[in-house]
C-alpha cells in the first residue's frame, strides 16, 4: 500500500507545476460528443441522477459541474458553464448540497457558495444561476439543520457561519477558536446531525470533534480523537465514524497513526480506535444507504461492516484491477442503490475519471469529468 507521503507528494507537486503546463496541456475528451448544453428541468429529474464537482486547479478558476445519467450512461460536462452563457463556476470546489430546488456549491478558493436551480423554478433551466452567498472566508461545507438555518463551515474563519435561505444571507456565526498559537484551530469541515446537536471535524492542523446545539447556536463539546479528522458518518446505530488519516511527515502538527474512531452520538464518548499502519493516508469516508456498511479510500477503495470487531484485511476494490495506474481521490456510495462511484484525478491537470461499481464491487460503467474530481452528489 502506498505511503501517506507519496499521494501528498504527488497531490502537491501536481498543484507546483501546474502553471507552467497548464497551457500546453490539452488532453482529448473521449466523451465530447456526450455534451449537452440546455438540459431542462424536468429531464434532469426524470431518471435521477449524478452530480460530480470537479475541483479544479487551484488559482486557476477552473472548477466545473458534470452530470451523469446512471440510467443512459450519459455524460454532461460543464454544465454550469455552458448553462450561463459561458460563466465560470469559481476557484476549487469543494462541496455541494440540495435544499429546496436549488443546487448550494461551496467554491473554497473563492470565498463563496454558487446557488443555482435545480427544480424550484420549473420555466427556467436546470443549473442556472441564481444567487450567491458572500461573506465567507474560506467555506468548505453547507448543511441545512432545518427549513430556515444551515451551517457553513470554513478553514481559516475559526468560526461557522449560520446562513438563512429566507432571507438568502449569513445572519451570524457560531465562535470557535481555541486561542492556540501554535496552529490555526478550530477549522471545520463536514457536518452530521443527531436529535438537537451538529457535530463537525476539525482537520486542519486539529484532532477535534466539536458539538453544537442547533437551537441555541452555542459550541457544548469538544471530543478528542486521533490526528486530522477528514471525514465522517452517522450509521444506523447512532454512532459516528471519523476517519483520521494522522498527519504526515514534516508536519508541524506531527506525523502520527491514522485511523477509525467510533463515536457514541448520544454520549458524546469515544467507544472504539481502529488503528492505521502509520504511512496510510485515508480518506474520503462514506456509508452506504442503509447506513451498516463504511466505505473509504486508502489507496484502495476500503469496505467495513459497522459491526465489525477489526478493520477489514483485504481492499475492496483494488486500484490495480483497472487497467493503466490509478490515483483513487473522490469517493461516493449511492444511497439509493448502494452503487459506488470512485474518481480518479490521474494527474491533476487533465480531465479525471470516474468508476463506477456494483454493490457487490463490479465494475459497471467508467467515464470522463472535469479536473480533479473530488465530490458526488446523487439524486
Amino acid at each position: 500500500m502506498e505511503s501517506k507521503q507519496v499521494y501528498r507528494n504527488f497531490f502537491l507537486g501536481g498543484l507546483a507545476i501546474a502553471a507552467l503546463i497548464m497551457s500546453a496541456c490539452n488532453p482529448d475528451d473521449p466523451l465530447s460528443g456526450q455534451h449537452k448544453p440546455d438540459i431542462s428541468v424536468s429531464e434532469l429529474l426524470q431518471d435521477g441522477g449524478v452530480l460530480v464537482l470537479n475541483e479544479g486547479n487551484f488559482m486557476y478558476g477552473n472548477a466545473s459541474l458534470s452530470y451523469y445519467n446512471p440510467v443512459s450512461g450519459e455524460v454532461a460536462n460543464d454544465v454550469f458553464y455552458r448553462q450561463n452563457d459561458n460563466t465560470p463556476l469559481g476557484d476549487v470546489a469543494q462541496s455541494a448540497s440540495i435544499f429546496s430546488g436549488e443546487l448550494y456549491v461551496v467554491m473554497n478558493n473563492s470565498g463563496k457558495i454558487m446557488v443555482m436551480n435545480f427544480g424550484k423554478y420549473p420555466s427556467h433551466k436546470a443549473f442556472e444561476f441564481t444567487r450567491k452567498i458572500t461573506g465567507l472566508q474560506s467555506p468548505r461545507y453547507i448543511s441545512f439543520v432545518d427549513s430556515s438555518k444551515a451551517y457553513i463551515s470554513d478553514l481559516y474563519a475559526k468560526a461557522v457561519s449560520i446562513y438563512d435561505p429566507a432571507t438568502y444571507s449569513v445572519s451570524g456565526k457560531i465562535n470557535l477558536a481555541n486561542h492556540n498559537p501554535d496552529f490555526y484551530q478550530h477549522p471545520t469541515e463536514q457536518f452530521i446531525g443527531f436529535e438537537d446537536e451538529v457535530f463537525t471535524n476539525c482537520y486542519s492542523f486539529d484532532d477535534k470533534v466539536l458539538v453544537i446545539d442547533r437551537k441555541t447556536d452555542k459550541l457544548i463539546d469538544s471530543i478528542q480523537v486521533l490526528q486530522q479528522p477528514n471525514s465522517m458518518v452517522l450509521d444506523r446505530n447512532g454512532k459516528i465514524w471519523v476517519l483520521c488519516d494522522g498527519g504526515y511527515e514534516g508536519s508541524a502538527y506531527g506525523d502520527n497513526q491514522p485511523g477509525l474512531v467510533r463515536i457514541d452520538a448520544a454520549s458524546h464518548t469515544v467507544e472504539k480506535i481502529y488503528i492505521l499502519p502509520l504511512d496510510n493516508w485515508p480518506s474520503k469516508l462514506c456509508i452506504n444507504g442503509s447506513s451498516d456498511t463504511l466505505y473509504f479510500i486508502n489507496g484502495d477503495v476500503w469496505r467495513m461492516n459497522v459491526d465489525a470487531p477489526a478493520l477489514p484485511a483485504e481492499p475492496f476494490i483494488r486500484s490495480r484491477s483497472l487497467s493503466g495506474s490509478k490515483l483513487f481521490y473522490g469517493l461516493g456510495v449511492n444511497p439509493l442503490n448502494s452503487e459506488i462511484y470512485v474518481s480518479d484525478a490521474i494527474d491533476h491537470l487533465q480531465n479525471g475519471a470516474v468508476y463506477r461499481f456494483s454493490p457487490q464491487g463490479e465494475a459497471i460503467d467508467t467515464f470522463r469529468v472535469g479536473i480533479i474530481p473530488g465530490f458526488f452528489v446523487f439524486f
